[in-house]
């Protein structure tokens, strides 16, 4: 079946290509009587519009959000919500050189391999601009959960080889990467300048936490929340590698390091992230994702064209140096969706046990 749907009762279905018409969402499954309006999915957009940190992309767009259907005088409706983005600011003849090569690192080869054409032109389906329709939706649910006093946030722990060692959320909106540490922001900037001269790119590590979530969410043993958040995280393009709570430090302690202890006032330490046994404890929600270097990269590689000839390509036009900080809430939206998702699940468990 084809992957371009997520989510059970909270289901989101995204669309578009990066130099078509126009990308977006289609979200089944919101309750009726929430309150929403273009607005709310606007201020989520802005995060991830590019031109706006000197890791982004010289590509201007507005990312307008337009909600088509599902919702009435503010509220939804309970039937399905369709928000379209235009993309206006396109120039496809910068892809042109590369319509018959194979760029490294990038899934030209693998949707050839797959359907047997492609669209060259920004990467088509798979263009990081897919994640526009993720984020719309991820505003959607971000919505319905904040009037359970659900928040979910997200940070940049590591750039490049620049890692932080101090955290102040306060700090994260005083700097270009969403970074809480003035002193490792300022590194990453200096790197970011050197990389970029070299016509390089970077990659990083962004974490996400979530607050205030309840305890009782993830369906065992297949759909459990751990999981559920591993494959939405590791869905987005540039992400390979998901860790929750202690993540792979856990490989190197003991039971009596890695257990958290439970006391009267909850959890004495969080080496869990918040799940046990694939079910959300009422504790915070720590993920942790390593983003891959952007792939588009000035510096010539080695590939082969389209009738399997070794060429040299360098990738030029309008690219990002880091996929950092704009798929930062990319990571948040994903997270929103699944916590939504469940949260509706266990509402809905609730409601068949009053019936008995």
């Amino acid at each position: 079946m084809p992957g371009n749907s997520f989510g059970k009762l909270f289901r989101i279905t995204t669309w578009g290509e990066s130099h078509g018409p126009a990308v977006g969402v289609v979200i089944d499954g919101c309750p009726p009587s929430i309150p929403l309006d273009e607005s709310v999915v606007q201020s989520m957009l802005d995060r991830r519009k590019p031109g706006q940190a000197i890791t982004s992309t010289a590509r201007k767009e507005a990312d307008r959000a337009k909600i088509l259907s599902g919702v009435f005088e503010g509220m939804t409706t309970g039937t399905p919500i369709m928000i379209m983005v235009e993309n206006r600011n396109v120039d496809s003849s910068a892809y042109e050189p590369y319509k018959d090569l194979y760029r490294p690192g990038h899934g030209d080869y693998t949707y050839q391999a797959k359907y047997g054409i492609r669209d060259w032109r920004g990467g088509g389906r798979s263009s990081a601009r897919e994640t526009i329709g993720r984020v719309a939706a991820g505003a959607v649910a971000q919505t319905l959960l904040r009037r359970n006093n659900i928040d979910i946030f997200s940070f940049t722990r590591k750039l490049g080889d620049i890692e932080i060692r101090s955290f102040d959320r306060n700090t994260m909106d005083q700097n270009p990467f969403l970074c809480p540490d003035a002193e490792a922001a300022e590194k990453m900037a200096a790197h970011v300048s050197e990389v970029k001269a070299a016509g390089d790119s970077l990659g990083g590590i962004v974490e996400i936490r979530a607050q205030g979530v309840p305890a009782g969410l993830g369906e065992p043993v297949f759909d459990k929340l751990d999981a559920e958040l591993a494959k939405a995280l590791m869905s987005i393009g540039a992400v390979k590698g998901v860790e929750i709570g202690a993540g792979f430090e856990a490989a190197g302690m003991k039971g009596s390091q890695h257990n958290d202890p439970i006391t009267p006032e909850g959890f004495a330490s969080n080496n869990a992230g918040g799940t046990l046994a694939g079910i959300s404890n009422g504790d915070e929600i720590i993920a942790r994702v390593a983003i891959k270097p952007i792939p588009s990269i000035a510096i010539e590689q080695d590939t082969v064209d389209i009738h399997s000839q070794p060429q040299m390509v360098s990738v030029k036009g309008r690219h990002d140096i880091s996929a950092i900080p704009r798929i930062n809430v990319v990571c948040e939206a994903m997270v929103w969706l699944v916590i939504a998702d469940h949260f509706l699940r266990q509402m809905a468990i609730y409601d068949k046990a009053r019936k008995f």
